[in-house]
């Protein structure tokens, strides 16, 4: 009998180290992340969100940078898809309604001339930014660096949180202290974009009330 436990600690020793082993994570390269040639037309939705640290997602590695802003927020909204059209109609990588679209004067476009062009796609994010960089102008002079609702407020979460809900419901939920929040169709809050995207350098994205994405003879300008 000893020695059959004996045994059977030896196993599950061996067991064991094999298997801590195999869950080793090595560091992931994310600076050549391509979706080129992939096929990746196909209808997904969004992803539920989890107020705590302990969020499933693993966001691009890519620095504090616009370019690091940019794409993890593209990763929250469709793991950086840009054919991606959610089960209420959002589309691309940066998951834009209609109503968005028609603002920065894309009103007229097609669904697939729209998801089959991503250097359209990342001029509408960029209009899109600077058009609520300006709308949010003041209060992001009166609110960075405070906190609110357990948040400390940067200028990138509040661009961000305006991606998500409007700027309108930005506006509320910082001068309401936090009370009057949002949350989306997939119960995403301004709170949580406003933490989980805070900090990044969004001074590239230069304010313009008139912000918007032009079209002559199918070429973006």
């Amino acid at each position: 009998m000893v020695n059959k436990i004996i045994g059977l600690s030896i196993i599950l020793t061996i067991g064991g180290g094999l298997a801590l082993s195999f869950n080793t994570k090595e560091s992931i390269d994310f600076s050549s992340y391509s979706t080129a040639g992939l096929d990746l037309h196909y209808i997904a939705p969004n992803f539920n969100e989890i107020e705590d640290d302990s969020s499933e997602f693993v966001f691009p590695e890519l620095g504090k940078s616009y370019v690091g802003f940019k794409e993890a927020l593209a990763f929250k909204e469709s793991r950086g898809n840009y054919k991606v059209v959610n089960q209420f109609g959002y589309l691309g990588k940066y998951q834009f309604g209609k109503g968005t679209l028609a603002l920065i004067g894309l009103r007229n476009i097609g669904k697939n001339d729209f998801l089959n062009n991503p250097a359209l796609q990342e001029q509408a994010f960029y209009a899109n930014l600077s058009r609520n960089k300006w709308i949010l102008r003041r209060d992001i002079t009166r609110f960075e660096g405070r906190t609110v609702n357990g948040v400390k407020i940067t200028e990138s979460g509040i661009l961000a949180s305006a991606h998500l809900a409007g700027p309108g419901a930005v506006k509320r939920y910082l001068r309401t202290g936090g009370v009057e929040g949002f949350a989306d169709a997939f119960g995403t809050t301004i709170r949580y974009y406003m933490r989980r995207f805070g900090g990044y350098d969004t001074s590239f994205v230069v304010q313009d009330r008139k912000a918007k994405v032009l079209l002559e003879n199918d070429q973006v300008l």
